[in-house]
């Protein structure tokens, strides 16, 4: 909405409703007011594109084993004292080089690196809304599926639209912390988690991850306060991913997390419920495996972001037939 005597725009991506005037930017840094026209200025400029495997955003039931194709632009909504990287989530545009990759060049490129599906990843790809969803779109129209790495920190409208493009979604859940939020990523929890039941209403393939930082979001009754709301909310068999955390950005007073940390992490997840519980930047016996949720046999085994066997068929187990959830096809 504009304000005609000083052309300021209200921008609607994100619960910050930043009310941004002429010349002026949003808190993440690329959503502009142009002459009263909000623009974000990345569209069609990724100042990073890789090829990944699939296992490192995390996705663990969506393709395994595949390489994805991954695109940012700069600027982030969230301002997380932990950032692994901010040096691009946190800059300005005109501070990093950047690519020419309009949306209808997308789908070639992924093409040609072989790649089945494209990740809109490393800063938040909520806030570059415009260039996601038609990328997203050009994709879609390809045959190439489409996933977002994200926090979650959108409206309602905005996310239900990108939802009609989009395959796949992990999410990182910070803290079941509200506090947390505030103080150290500069947001709010509610519209995380009311985002991740829209993700889930709309039929948006989910997974979820929870960063543990030592003293702040590693207490018992939090693990088992996600873990509930999880089960509750999305369901037992969506995998869920404890990130281990190092030192880095604003947060280098801060020790690595304990490996028993993550551990007791796992075991308070599995007695609440979860059937797949994943373990990441931390080698753990069966850390990053897969087991069927109804007889407990292993499907998959991982070494670091990589699938050394895979006997999912059809998406089933093949020693009881349950349906594992996920996209393997």
């Amino acid at each position: 909405m504009a304000d005609n005597a000083k052309q300021a725009v209200r921008c609607g991506i994100c619960p910050r409703s930043c009310l941004i005037h002429p010349g002026q930017r949003g808190s993440c840094r690329i959503r502009v007011n142009v002459d009263g026209q909000l623009q974000a200025v990345t569209y069609g400029r990724p100042c990073s594109i890789h090829v990944d495997p699939i296992e490192k955003k995390p996705f663990f039931h969506f393709l395994p084993g595949t390489p994805i194709l991954s695109l940012a632009t700069v600027g982030c909504n969230l301002h997380c004292k932990n950032c692994q990287n901010w040096e691009i989530s946190q800059c300005n545009p005109e501070d990093l080089p950047a690519y020419d990759l309009p949306p209808e060049k997308v789908p070639a490129e992924a093409q040609k690196h072989r790649c089945p599906s494209v990740a809109y990843t490393y800063t938040e790809p909520l806030i570059y809304y415009e260039y996601t969803h038609d990328c997203a779109q050009a994709c879609k129209q390809a045959g190439i599926r489409n996933a977002i790495v994200t926090a979650g920190y959108i409206n309602p409208e905005p996310l239900r639209k990108l939802c009609k493009v989009i395959d796949a979604a992990t999410l990182d859940i910070k803290a079941m912390s509200d506090k947390f939020y505030r103080e150290v990523c500069g947001a709010s929890l509610a519209p995380v988690l009311r985002g991740i039941e829209i993700m889930k209403e709309e039929g948006v393939y989910l997974e979820l991850s929870n960063l543990v930082v030592p003293t702040l979001n590693d207490t018992d009754p939090m693990f088992r306060d996600l873990c509930r709301w999880i089960v509750t909310h999305v369901g037992a068999e969506t995998p869920f991913h404890f990130l281990r955390f190092f030192p880095m950005y604003r947060m280098t007073h801060l020790p690595p997390t304990p490996a028993e940390t993550i551990i007791r992490a796992r075991e308070i997840a599995r007695a609440e419920g979860l059937k797949h519980v994943y373990v990441g930047n931390l080698d753990v016996p069966d850390g990053e495996d897969t087991f069927c949720a109804a007889c407990g046999k292993r499907l998959i085994r991982r070494t670091r972001h990589t699938v050394t066997e895979n006997i999912v068929k059809d998406g089933k187990c093949p020693y009881c037939g349950h349906a594992l959830q996920g996209v393997w096809q």
